[in-house]
């Protein structure tokens, strides 16, 4: 695998709570409080090109390279579970993660400790990015998927309790259905937030 200038698919911007379609169906996913590095795989290359959410990476990056050999250690299993969920020809697939380690906060690193990946999202050439139900079915046993925390409902009901920390999350979820996606935060996290950073912490509230 190796990075290059070519074009590579971006990881969408999810909005709060504040824009949570109350009423539709939803699964939430935990919320890893880490940075979102993606993976490009091809028919003609295999996995050949990654990325931050912004720009693309080598394996020499004193950061985002430790992640390219937690990469390496699922990337094949990603490919063989997307193409054998009815994708076999499929042109192209951008893999979504979370990299994170013990204290990892609001993107930041401690850049000698152990760090580990978690799938967040699949994009399908063509098709866009994997429907929950898809990536739940796809992916649901897989020790490296993103944990689903809620099924059910997305109402006022539930993002209270995220907010108030009865469900077992840090940050908190992202709520997603067939055609949105919402964030929502931990009340705990984001006093952290405030502790941290005091008057800039909304920059990293959302």
């Amino acid at each position: 695998m190796s990075a290059n200038d070519d074009f590579m698919e971006q990881y969408p911007e999810i909005p709060g709570a504040k824009k949570a379609p109350l009423g539709e169906k939803c699964i939430a996913f935990y919320k890893y409080d880490g940075s979102n590095l993606r993976w490009e795989w091809s028919r003609k290359r295999g996995w050949h090109k990654f990325g931050t959410r912004t720009e693309l990476f080598s394996p020499e990056h004193p950061l985002w390279g430790q992640a390219v050999p937690l990469w390496e250690q699922i990337a094949d299993d990603v490919e063989k579970r997307v193409r054998s969920n009815g994708f076999r020809e499929i042109e192209r697939i951008t893999a979504f993660t979370e990299f994170f380690g013990p204290s990892s906060f609001a993107g930041t690193h401690v850049q000698d400790e152990p760090k580990e990946l978690r799938l967040i999202d699949v994009y399908l050439f063509k098709k866009g990015i994997m429907p929950p139900r898809w990536f739940v079915n796809t992916f649901g046993d897989a020790p490296y998927a993103a944990q689903v925390v809620y099924q059910g409902n997305l109402n006022k009901e539930f993002i209270h309790d995220v907010h108030a920390g009865k469900y077992p999350v840090w940050e908190g979820v992202v709520a997603k259905g067939e055609d949105f996606r919402v964030k929502i935060k931990t009340e705990a996290y984001m006093l952290r937030l405030k502790e941290v950073y005091g008057l800039n912490w909304e920059r990293f509230a959302e």
